[in-house]
């Protein structure tokens, strides 16, 4: 496991206690000097499992949170196996040279939807972390009370929150402002999640469009679905005091849900957390990775929150990160991948046919 390099990525691949999991297994784990510092775990904790502290990119497999640099792709030897966030729709370049360089690699993007697969789906656990997040920056910005208050000096209504996009993230973040006490309604152009949203004591906004895709995502609406949603959404948007975005395509721009009318609809003081600002955002006025106030209303497209959780999100990945590499050793400990499983066939996105330092 290397100290991971990106700007404000504070995540680990590995922590040690799934480290030492993995050891009992036959594997030997090697650790980058500081690669856990900005997760707050020291080198003592590796070693203290059994791990070493040393070069990782020797390594047969090399596990790692963000894509690679040129820098670190050119440290991987061929045949070597590279796990981590690849970003293969959206930045196909790089998946491209790791092929190149002959890297065997497994974008844990690409981890198919299955329930096989549940316990290796890390945009799930890390859309959690990502959906929690989002509901303490919008109540830390909003100037409202998220619950009702009955005081000596009279009661105070419940903030209204709208969630937009019932995927993982979304659900999350209508469970965490309900635990707030805000009165929470969910949006999705999927009508299957409705269920889910009204079981989290949510109310469901219906539009009367319908997007249902394939994986567990929407389908791309078509250009008189957009303007047709647009419309009805701008109408509801204004009735909120915090709205909460998280619609996403892969592989295309996030959909454009809250106009720039929308805003301007809104009551002064409220809020909108766009997460979908790293595919350039779900509102007409985000600006990605920036928190702007745009006809009073504070706007904030965080990036990379499950980063500012490192210690959790660490900790679920890292259990992604395990379930996926045990499904490719063998008793042994040795190397092993056998593309015939669906997981592994699909989440493979470079090398597939490069022989590994693990395999004979």
């Amino acid at each position: 496991m290397p100290r991971e390099s990106g700007a404000g990525e504070r995540r680990v691949a590995l922590v040690p206690k799934v480290a030492e999991r993995l050891i009992a297994k036959g594997l030997d784990i090697v650790v980058e000097s500081e690669a856990g510092l900005a997760a707050l775990i020291p080198d003592q904790h590796y070693t203290d499992v059994g791990a070493t502290i040393g070069n990782p990119w020797d390594a047969d497999v090399v596990v790692k949170v963000a894509p690679p640099t040129d820098e670190e792709i050119a440290k991987l030897g061929r045949g070597t196996t590279l796990v981590g966030f690849l970003a293969p729709l959206a930045h196909p370049e790089v998946v491209q040279k790791l092929d190149a360089a002959g890297v065997r690699a497994f974008a844990m993007e690409s981890i198919p939807r299955i329930s096989r697969a549940q316990s290796m789906d890390a945009l799930s656990s890390q859309a959690n972390v990502a959906g929690y997040k989002a509901v303490l920056l919008a109540a830390d910005r909003s100037t409202r009370f998220f619950p009702m208050l009955t005081t000596a000096a009279g009661t105070v209504k419940p903030a209204t929150a709208l969630v937009l996009g019932v995927g993982v993230a979304g659900l999350q973040a209508l469970a965490t402002a309900k635990r707030l006490g805000a009165r929470t309604t969910g949006y999705d152009v999927r009508p299957d999640v409705a269920d889910q949203v009204r079981s989290l004591g949510a109310q469901w906004l219906d539009l009367g469009i319908e997007a249902a895709g394939e994986g567990g995502y929407a389908r791309e609406l078509t250009e008189d679905e957009r303007a047709e949603q647009q419309k009805r959404m701008t109408e509801a948007i204004t009735g909120f005091d915090v709205v909460i975005t998280t619609a996403l395509v892969p592989g295309r721009p996030a959909p454009r849900l809250v106009t720039a009318e929308a805003v301007r609809g809104m009551r002064a003081g409220s809020v909108i957390i766009d997460l979908a600002g790293e595919t350039g955002g779900n509102c007409e006025l985000t600006e990605p990775g920036e928190i702007v106030v745009k006809h009073d209303v504070t706007i904030a497209s965080p990036l990379n929150l499950p980063a500012t959780m490192p210690e959790h999100a660490s900790e679920l990945y890292s259990r992604n990160i395990s379930a996926l590499l045990e499904l490719m050793i063998d008793e042994e400990g040795r190397l092993a991948p056998d593309f015939s499983d669906e997981v592994l066939d699909k989440s493979c996105v470079s090398g597939k046919g490069e022989p590994t330092g693990g395999e004979s």
